[in-house]
């Protein structure tokens, strides 16, 4: 798994008990897995279908350092399956776990449409193939 972005714990991140809010690990995430999508899609227009059960393994606090790992699970006509892990970055502790999160490309009607990918790509390869 390739983790991809880190998040800062403010004290605006926080729930009443001084962790991190699972809503704004949740709100995160979700961003995570679009940004992922698009890129990976080469497509602005994606949106979260599913995400199945989310399993919060330990908590985070103010000042901790996270990041969120991405991986593709599988690609459909016009989705996308991914799953995600969410660690403290200095302790590598697990956070939080999403076994599949399915994203689905639109297309300008808003309308699934079939996305013609069958293998993740890396942007430095699209550059590379554009520069032949």
């Amino acid at each position: 798994m390739r983790f991809h972005t880190r998040k800062w714990v403010k004290p605006e991140d926080l729930n009443a008990n001084e962790s991190l809010f699972g809503g704004k690990l949740l709100a995160w995430i979700d961003e995570e897995a679009a940004l992922y999508s698009i890129i990976q899609l080469e497509n602005k227009r994606v949106v979260t279908k599913y995400m199945s059960e989310i399993n919060f393994m330990s908590s985070a606090v103010k000042g901790d350092v996270i990041e969120i790992g991405i991986e593709v699970v599988k690609f459909g006509k016009s989705s996308l399956t991914l799953n995600c892990e969410v660690r403290n970055k200095m302790t590598h502790e697990t956070i939080v776990t999403v076994d599949n999160i399915i994203m689905v490309n639109l297309n300008e009607n808003g309308k699934p449409t079939n996305h013609g990918k069958t293998k993740i790509e890396y942007v430095k390869d699209r550059l590379a193939d554009s520069d032949k």
